[in-house]
């Protein structure tokens, strides 16, 4: 039996500076919005949407992930990507990854080829390139497009991407990926690549967060909404409007994306802006920054 309610939201990063330009990643992530809605109308799967999605994202160099990386405090391009599986609840993550040009790519090679969850650093490295991933140098990356001059007051630049999907048979999906804080510590791993901070997908809700990654760490901010739902019966904007309360009372901020398995949407965020783009299930299409 199939779901007909088929849906898609990407985002493109929280702390988003008002005053700035932000046309050509509006028109990218509504081009994106097209292509998925497509291919899911054609029968693909909510992960085959959300890894492409997302790989296309890390392509472009418009956001800090992917092709426009931050590099790090010693001038290295270390990359962070998840994803989640919502039927199965099966996941794969790389982080530090350093080398390749799509994390997320990298991350659902760990899914499908290992029985791990998640690689890191140089074993990452070894791993991604026996799978036969695109190689990236430094001279690949172009992150001078994709970041944003911050004040201190609001932090670090970030840029995460993320893509949560439902597909024709009602499953759901979760990809996130990054290329971390600038200036951020040699090794330095965020929520991105953690599944439950950053990534979350069950038979529920889908969700992929974005902002300063310590505090969806420290808040499981991901699951958090999963459990929210599941254990408490709270509704899908309730919860993910609570458990974001919770990150920004620590001193966080950011946002997220989430889907549910009925369609549901919530693209909440607490910080300047966020980068967004949703397919409704009645077929509007909706892209938006502030």
């Amino acid at each position: 039996m199939t779901n007909k309610c088929l849906s898609l939201l990407i985002h493109g990063g929280a702390g988003a500076m008002s005053g700035r330009d932000y046309a050509a990643e509006l028109a990218h992530m509504r081009g994106l919005i097209e292509a998925g809605r497509d291919r899911l109308s054609a029968g693909a799967s909510a992960m085959d949407v959300a890894v492409e999605t997302v790989a296309a994202l890390e392509a472009s160099g418009l956001y800090v992930a992917g092709r426009g990386a931050s590099a790090n405090s010693a001038g290295k391009f270390e990359l962070d990507a998840s994803l989640m599986d919502g039927p199965t609840r099966r996941a794969g993550a790389v982080a530090a990854l350093q080398g390749f040009a799509s994390p997320i790519r990298a991350a659902r090679a760990v899914m499908e080829a290992t029985p791990h969850v998640l690689l890191a650093g140089e074993g990452a490295a070894a791993f991604a390139a026996a799978q036969g991933l695109e190689p990236a140098g430094p001279e690949w990356f172009t992150p001078a497009r994709s970041t944003e001059t911050r004040s201190a007051s609001t932090g670090p630049s970030t840029g995460t991407v993320g893509c949560v999907a439902l597909d024709e048979t009602g499953a759901l999906a979760a990809a996130t990926s990054t290329g971390g804080t600038n200036g951020k510590l040699a090794g330095r791993v965020g929520d991105s690549p953690i599944v439950g901070a950053g990534v979350w997908a069950d038979s529920r809700v889908a969700i992929s967060c974005t902002g300063v990654g310590e505090y969806f760490l420290r808040t499981a901010t991901a699951a958090q909404i999963a459990f929210r739902i599941s254990l408490a019966g709270q509704g899908l904007a309730e919860a993910a409007d609570a458990a974001l309360a919770d990150m920004v009372a620590l001193g966080g901020w950011g946002g997220l994306i989430a889907l549910s398995s009925t369609g549901e949407i919530a693209m909440p965020f607490r910080s300047q802006g966020m980068k967004r783009a949703a397919l409704a299930p009645d077929g509007t299409i909706t892209t938006a920054v502030f």
